[in-house]
């Protein structure tokens, strides 16, 4: 019988769209309030710094990609090039970014309808959100996952016109001369210091790029056309993000909200009128909805990987539902977990996530550097030294900074969960005695 294999069809722009699409770039307009809060009013800048900062990163995901063209991303990549207990880490950490994913979505979709509906408690929204979500799961997401084109086209759209109606607030209170201003970048009330805060926490929005890994098999010369995808999925989305920051920012000067979660909702109203911001909502909530959807998904799916190859517990999480063969164990656990959303509010749990998205990316620029090291010993060929060396040497450093800045709070439950990473990692190799369990991402 003839094996099934994957056809390479996927070009550049369809990668790049699909990352796009995974990363959901209305979420700059989601996170717009408590960005300008963080950052004291330069949400412009805090996103340019962030945009910098991945561009190193996209760099080292793109070499890594090349060099191990498999599903797994950080994990593979710290496994085979540093160590599999560093992996094994690595991938722990990366498991509290899918716990707490799905809860900031429904987290920012639930304090988006509850400014319009401000008389409905915002749990009620919270428990519809994963209610509704995990009953779709529970079935299966394949006509789902075919409206993302679509959704981007809506996304960009409403944008364009968050944006043209900023512009023509701005026009018209001030003239043409107000629309070019430093003061979205750099104000009186703000200092590197802040402006790193809110930039530590802009980090939630490039999360997804590294998704683009996950079509190899399926990319026309992945070696070039994936890392390249990589890098432009992640300039593309910073200069959606700085674009559309400067014309909030100019619009709404400082970080003075009725409520920062639902910040855009009210700026939306201010600039388009009640139609526009029920436009603008309709469209938020949708973004939410597709993107929980999604979240919830890869949480499952990865709970999955680590039951069958038993990381965790295969009878709970190893199993597939017999008709719908869709990872139930994982997907209820997922469901649980966002119930925590009812004691955090948005920024608690974005910075939680950005703590694992920093460690992995920390590790992964280490894993750039780790290789290129490798075969300079073993006198293999290597590429350029500024590429494979200097650059992921500075993602590093910029983002190990980013990470110190994160709220105190993030910082403690992270390392706290770092520490019972290590725990059972102990346990399941008897004291370091056994091997260390690899999860196989690529089967999941």
């Amino acid at each position: 019988m003839t094996s099934l294999k994957l056809t390479r069809t996927l070009t550049l722009w369809p990668l790049i769209i699909m990352g796009l699409a995974y990363m959901t770039p209305l979420i700059v307009l989601g996170t717009f309030g408590i960005i300008a809060e963080a950052s004291n009013g330069t949400v412009p800048m805090a996103f340019l710094i962030t945009t910098f900062a991945m561009l190193f990163t996209a760099n080292s995901y793109g070499i890594m990609a090349r060099r191990y063209p498999v599903a797994g991303s950080a994990y593979t990549f710290a496994s085979k090039s540093i160590d599999n207990r560093v992996g094994f880490m690595v991938g722990w950490t990366i498991l509290l970014d899918y716990f707490f994913l799905p809860m900031v979505i429904w987290l920012i979709g639930a304090a988006y309808l509850g400014a319009q509906f401000p008389d409905v408690p915002q749990w009620i929204f919270l428990v519809g959100f994963v209610l509704l979500t995990t009953c779709i799961n529970y079935v299966g997401v394949k006509t789902a996952a075919k409206l993302n084109s679509v959704l981007m086209i809506f996304q960009l759209a409403v944008m364009v016109i968050f944006v043209a109606l900023s512009l023509g607030d701005v026009y018209g209170n001030g003239g043409i001369t107000s629309i070019f201003s430093l003061e979205p970048f750099f104000n009186e009330s703000s200092t590197l210091s802040i402006v790193l805060a809110g930039s530590s926490i802009a980090a939630y929005a490039f999360l997804g790029f590294d998704a683009i890994t996950t079509f190899t098999e399926e990319t026309i010369e992945p070696e070039k056309t994936v890392p390249k995808a990589i890098l432009l999925c992640t300039l593309f989305a910073g200069v959606i993000y700085v674009a559309v920051g400067y014309t909030t920012q100019l619009v709404h000067p400082g970080a003075i909200f009725n409520d920062i979660d639902s910040a855009a909702f009210e700026i939306a109203a201010n600039i388009g009128g009640n139609i526009f911001a029920s436009i603008f909502l309709a469209a938020m909530i949708t973004a939410q909805f597709m993107s929980g959807l999604s979240a919830q998904a890869s949480v499952s799916r990865l709970l999955f990987a680590m039951g069958r190859d038993s990381v965790l517990s295969k009878k709970v999480f190893g199993f597939l539902h017999p008709k719908y063969l869709t990872p139930i164990g994982g997907i209820i656990l997922s469901a649980l977990a966002a119930s925590l959303a009812l004691f955090f509010d948005v920024m608690q749990a974005a910075s939680l996530i950005n703590f694992g998205a920093f460690v992995a990316f920390i590790f992964v620029n280490m894993s750039v550097i780790f290789t290129y090291v490798k075969d300079k010993k073993q006198g293999i060929a290597t590429g350029s030294t500024v590429l494979n060396l200097v650059f992921p040497a500075i993602g590093t450093f910029v983002t190990f900074y980013l990470m110190t800045k994160l709220d105190l709070n993030a910082l403690t439950v992270g390392s706290i969960w770092l520490g019972i990473g290590v725990l059972y990692l102990v346990y399941l190799t008897k004291g370091f005695t056994k091997p260390t369990p690899a999860l196989h991402f690529e089967e999941s």
